[in-house]
């Protein structure tokens, strides 16, 4: 089997599940192509290092431009802060690598534009790493939507609820911080519902949003992995050294789609109690899908063509050999997790490769995203209603 030879930039968070996906992908699909993981890339010399021992690279490399120009590497992986996607991305389409990035796809419009139009020019592969698309109980919902089994769509509402700033003293990490990040709970979490209300329902036509930034100002981080952090003169006695919060901490959405559906969205870091909640509902004419990430294996069904006597909503667990993805897995009812959705995005990346064609969420995926989201922010601003181009 032919060799596809991987570099990935970036080694934290995203770095890690993706290290892991592209390590478990062979293990346990049938591919078309062996990824090897060849190099991965970190400005730090010894973090970097220590992450090629620990998720199994055969290589480290400090400088994602000497990782580009390696003859060597079949494909760039790219799992950093969002300022550096555009550079990085626009570099490998020039080098005439398939590309893999994590979302969102740039900090602004123009910028998502450049990235789409360069991967167009250069005709590469690309995808944006959207993973919740692949979870098997959304992959299923949109099977279930496509055979029309809950008739014309009415409605498409979903939260995603995260409370990891709650804490004032929590410090100023770059995904608080505007120039870096791009946006705060909108960018980061409110795309990923976009998405898949995009793939689920279609695209957008209108938004009026809402957005909030709670803490204003917060510590300087000294330190920081992950999600976690600590702040700068934070000992006793130290002055703890202030920044501004340049992004919003929460942003509320409703508009309409193409079809005529409508759209109802929350996104926040502050509700507490919640770590990594997101809930769907989707009503249609004949029948309705909600699903809860807390519970990612099952999908609840409303079927209107039942008999009354016997209708409400039924469990539909979603690991058969029948359903997406997890025949690959384990037996039925044996249950799968947040990396699994990870490593069904890099085997279909695999395939993608393999036939020289992109395959969903590409990178236009990514730039339609961005208007949205852009849209959204715009329409906060103007405290109106913001229409979305055709």
């Amino acid at each position: 089997m032919k060799k596809l030879n991987i570099g990935l930039i970036g080694y934290k968070f995203m770095g890690r599940t993706h290290s892991n996906a592209w390590r478990q992908s062979k293990h346990f699909f049938d591919l078309p192509l062996e990824p090897v993981l060849h190099t991965i890339c970190g400005r730090n010399p010894e973090g970097v290092k220590s992450a090629a021992q620990q998720l199994g690279w055969n290589h480290a490399e400090t400088d994602w431009h000497k990782l580009i120009s390696n003859p060597d590497i079949d494909v760039i992986d790219i799992s950093t802060a969002n300022d550096t996607h555009a550079e990085i991305a626009l570099a490998a389409a020039r080098a005439g690598k398939a590309i893999l990035c994590e979302k969102p796809l740039a900090l602004t419009v123009k910028e998502a534009k450049t990235m789409l139009d360069a991967v167009t020019k250069a005709g590469v592969v690309n995808m944006i790493c959207h993973n919740y698309r692949r979870i098997p109980a959304m992959a299923l919902a949109k099977r279930i939507i496509e055979r029309g089994d809950i008739g014309k769509i009415y409605h498409y509402r979903a939260r995603y609820l995260q409370d990891w700033i709650v804490d004032p003293n929590f410090p100023l990490v770059w995904r608080l911080q505007g120039d870096i990040a791009g946006s705060g709970a909108n960018g980061d979490i409110n795309a990923h519902i976009i998405d898949l209300g995009r793939f689920l329902v279609g695209e957008l036509h209108e938004v009026c949003g809402l957005m909030e930034t709670f803490i204003k100002q917060r510590p300087l981080a000294s330190t920081a992995a992950g999600l976690s952090a600590k702040g700068k003169g934070s000992g006793k006695g130290e002055t703890v050294r202030m920044g501004e919060v340049s992004v919003d901490d929460a942003a509320l959405v409703i508009g309409r789609f193409q079809n005529g559906a409508l759209l109802n969205l929350e996104a926040t870091r502050f509700a507490t109690g919640r770590k990594n909640g997101i809930q769907i509902e989707i009503n249609g004419s004949k029948g309705s899908l909600t699903f809860d990430f807390e519970d990612m294996n099952r999908l609840k069904f409303f079927n209107g063509s039942d008999p009354k006597d016997v209708q409400g909503f039924r469990d539909i667990i979603v690991t058969e050999p029948c359903h997406p993805y997890t025949g690959q897995w384990w037996p039925p009812g044996h249950i799968i997790g947040y990396e699994h959705t990870f490593t069904h995005t890099i085997v279909d990346f695999i395939h993608a490769v393999k036939k020289g064609k992109s395959v969903q969420p590409t990178f236009e995926d990514g730039y339609k995203n961005q208007c949205v989201l852009a849209a959204i922010e715009q329409s906060a601003k103007k405290r109106a209603w913001v229409t979305l181009k055709a």
